[in-house]
């Protein structure tokens, strides 16, 4: 029988490739490791962290996106102020330079806490500065934020007629720290936003409704109560400025000491023009009354005296 070939002995196992011990990277292995150790050759000291030229590097990157970044944020709000009809040139920009301020601050700090520095003690010392900060700007963030959402919101805007304080104006200027109104009487007043974002404030411009305006007169209680309706509705319904498809209104009020009390309304559409339409009102109602022979009551009061008194009177006035 032939004899068995003999088979050729097993190679050994490779030895396993091994990775040095001595905390190197893969990188300082490579034809790239003198690029390595001069990114990462420290070139000065910052409290405890050294810094390098790699760190450096870090956050400049970081600081260029952040840069690329808030430009487009700015423009979104540019374009979102737009499409709200904000056309205050001023406060746009206000509200891209906080912003982009805020982003330039939280990309520092990411960058400077990815490169390695602790910020814990900066962030510490500064979280007291803000505290103290913020207690002394109370008043005006407080104005800040309110202007903020009024801006977004949109509740109130330029040529609103509100009521404020126990007074009617006009919005002319609305800012992020404050909005300035006018008077009838043409004064121009600083509003803080904190007000108009906190308490109560009457818009009648909101929805474009009707404003209904209304006098009040009081007639002699010997007049004729049907006639003084008649005369009453006839001068509300020949007012220029009364709304066509709204018919106005008279009603009587209540019976008071002196004069029966009726109120008389009508509805215009500019709440601007609420005093010149009651002032048309009251003179269209006066010449009526005139007219029809209404008289107007005003407040009298009669003394009477009986006999015994009035000759206690006239003694005493002849001594």
């Amino acid at each position: 029988m032939p004899e068995p070939t003999p088979q050729p002995a097993p190679s050994p196992p490779e030895a396993p490739l091994s990775v040095p011990d001595d905390g190197a990277t893969w990188l300082e292995h490579t034809p790239l490791e003198p690029l390595h150790g001069m990114l990462n050759r420290p070139l000065f000291e910052l409290g405890q962290t050294s810094i390098s030229l790699q760190t450096i590097l870090t956050v400049m990157v970081v600081m260029v996106l952040a840069w690329q970044l808030s430009r487009v944020l700015q423009r979104a709000t540019a374009a979102a102020f737009h499409r709200r009809d904000v056309t205050d040139e001023a406060t746009v920009s206000m509200v891209q330079r906080l912003l982009h301020y805020l982003v330039l601050s939280v990309a520092l700090m990411t960058a400077l806490q990815t490169a390695g520095i602790d910020l814990s003690s900066l962030l510490a010392a500064g979280a007291v500065f803000a505290v103290g900060f913020g207690l002394a700007m109370q008043s005006i963030a407080q104005n800040f934020v309110s202007g903020i959402i009024l801006l977004i919101e949109r509740t109130i805007r330029p040529g609103d007629v509100l009521h404020v304080n126990g007074r009617m104006v006009r919005v002319v200027e609305m800012s992020v720290r404050n909005t300035i109104v006018r008077t009838r009487d043409g004064e121009g007043i600083i509003v803080p936003n904190s007000l108009l974002a906190q308490d109560s404030v009457t818009n009648y411009s909101v929805g474009h409704n009707p404003y209904r305006l209304s006098i009040r007169v009081g007639v002699h209680y010997d007049s004729d109560l049907k006639q003084v309706r008649r005369v009453l509705l006839e001068v509300a319904g020949r007012q220029p400025l009364r709304i066509s498809d709204r018919a106005p209104e008279v009603v009587l009020r209540d019976f008071a000491d002196s004069a029966v009390l009726w109120d008389v309304c009508y509805w215009i559409e500019d709440p601007w023009m609420v005093e010149r339409g009651r002032d048309a009102l009251r003179e269209a109602t006066w010449d009526a009354f005139k007219e029809h022979g209404i008289v107007i009551a005003f407040p009298q009061l009669d003394l009477h005296l009986d006999a015994r008194s009035l000759e206690a009177l006239r003694s005493r006035s002849d001594r």
